[in-house]
């Protein structure tokens, strides 16, 4: 556990240091395009910060390689190279798009060549493990489309959502969390040795999310584009495909009790076929809601719009940061509530706890829609939209008065300061006035 953290904080740090320079690069390299109609900030932002995501993420496996125990991963495995190698591409070309714009057809294409890569060089799903039958072999064929297929879905969800300040970083931070504590305790819970490079993946995608959004929540000062929310959504991706298939039934079973102990043990040999999916989950509803809308509409499916869903939080009421903390707050609880029911399947209480987290979330997720009234000993206390509406229409009447009479004393003081006035128009008795005229010298 101590190297995972080192490799973590190594690459949290490089990132947080390597954005501040990146910032002054993109602002020098033009890297500013003009504000769209689907943009939420008002002030052109650079972009780029997916160049201090990469040197984060090359940080993490260059340290971890020299450790005495994750060194070894690199020995025995070749999916960190094949991770790094496909990381490269996609970075490149999130790189070129945040400089001079990429079309949609050519991004898809980069993204499932850099995801054939990484399945040339073995980073790829061997076999599925299916309930009631076991593990269940793949062609090379279905391995690659397979593989293919997650990898260019996650990294469009994770594009898609990166839309508000600090969002994508965050989610995929939280899910990556959630998936380093489902892999550590297969890889140490278990003895899955297969299991490591997932477990490594997820603490350096940790430690670059972390060390990139001190710079990124609102308001942001630099944004990760193209070249850090395709680079990360690779990440989990690759994260995803290394562990799925990996479990040996055999182990787990060898290590239960009993047979019922065992039934329970083995959940988690089938999370990952779920696993990936729900810490996506968010973002793949809203990806493929996007496409849905769009086709519908007889638009582009990669045709960019303001109906995303961090767009429909900020339509119905919700602030900015509001927002952001609600679409964290649905991830957290997808993605740790599936981790929680992989390693106690049997606790009533777990679907009981995430049931109750659904209903606050709702609540707060619909708030902007309901006006709860507070009681008159407390109206004091609140906000004015939550008083009754006698109190306020009181309030109201009381502060138009107050503004009508404040109106009317500025009235009378510039009356009284003697601007414009005249002997017409003069205040007082006339008869006290000094007779200031001259007396005729014929009189």
């Amino acid at each position: 556990m101590r190297e995972y953290l080192l490799t973590l904080c190594v690459a949290a740090a490089v990132t947080y240091l390597l954005t501040g320079p990146v910032r002054k690069f993109a602002i020098a390299a033009g890297a500013m395009p003009e504000i769209r109609a689907r943009d939420v900030h008002r002030e052109p932002t650079p972009r780029l910060g997916g160049i201090a995501l990469f040197g984060g993420l090359c940080a993490g496996l260059l340290v971890a390689s020299a450790l005495p125990n994750l060194g070894d991963v690199f020995k025995l495995s070749n999916e960190p190279r094949a991770l790094l190698s496909g990381a490269g591409l996609i970075w490149l070309l999130g790189v070129l798009d945040d400089k001079w714009g990429v079309d949609a057809l050519i991004k898809l294409g980069g993204q499932m060549i850099a995801a054939g890569v990484m399945v040339m060089q073995g980073l790829t799903i061997l076999y599925l493990p299916v309930p009631g039958i076991g593990p269940v072999s793949l062609s090379p064929m279905q391995s690659t489309l397979l593989t293919v297929a997650l990898v260019v879905i996650t990294i469009n969800a994770v594009n898609f959502v990166d839309g508000l300040d600090g969002l994508a970083a965050g989610m995929v931070g939280i899910a990556a969390i959630a998936f380093f504590m489902y892999a550590y305790r297969l890889w140490f819970g278990y003895g899955v040795e297969n299991a490591a490079p997932a477990t490594l993946f997820s603490a350096i995608l940790i430690g670059i999310c972390m060390g990139f959004l001190p710079h990124n929540i609102h308001p942001a000062r630099i944004f990760m584009g193209d070249s850090g929310s395709m680079l990360i959504g690779l990440v989990m991706a690759a994260s995803a495909i290394s562990i799925t298939g990996q479990v040996d039934p055999d182990v787990i079973t060898s290590n239960a009790g009993s047979v019922r102990e065992a039934v329970h043990a083995m959940v988690p040999v089938y999370i990952p076929l779920l696993l990936p999916l729900t810490l996506i989950a968010i973002p793949a509803a809203d990806l493929v809601l996007a496409i849905v809308r769009r086709t519908w509409n007889g638009q582009s499916p990669f045709a960019a719009d303001r109906g995303h869903l961090h767009h429909r939080l900020l339509e119905i009421g919700h602030s900015h940061s509001r927002a952001v903390l609600i679409m964290y707050f649905w991830s957290a609880l997808i993605a740790f509530g599936t981790v929680a029911f992989s390693a106690r399947s049997s606790s009533l209480w777990i679907v009981l706890v995430v049931v109750a987290l659904s209903a606050v979330g709702l609540v707060v997720l619909l708030l902007p829609r309901f006006k709860p009234r507070a009681p008159r000993w407390a109206e004091s206390f609140v906000p004015p939209r939550y008083r009754s509406s006698r109190r306020r229409a009181v309030a109201a009447a009381k502060a138009a008065a107050e503004a009508e009479a404040a109106l009317a004393a500025t009235s009378a003081e510039q009356q009284l300061s003697g601007a414009g006035l005249h002997g017409a128009t003069a205040i007082g008795d006339r008869s006290r006035l000094p007779d200031r005229r001259r007396v005729s010298s014929a009189r």
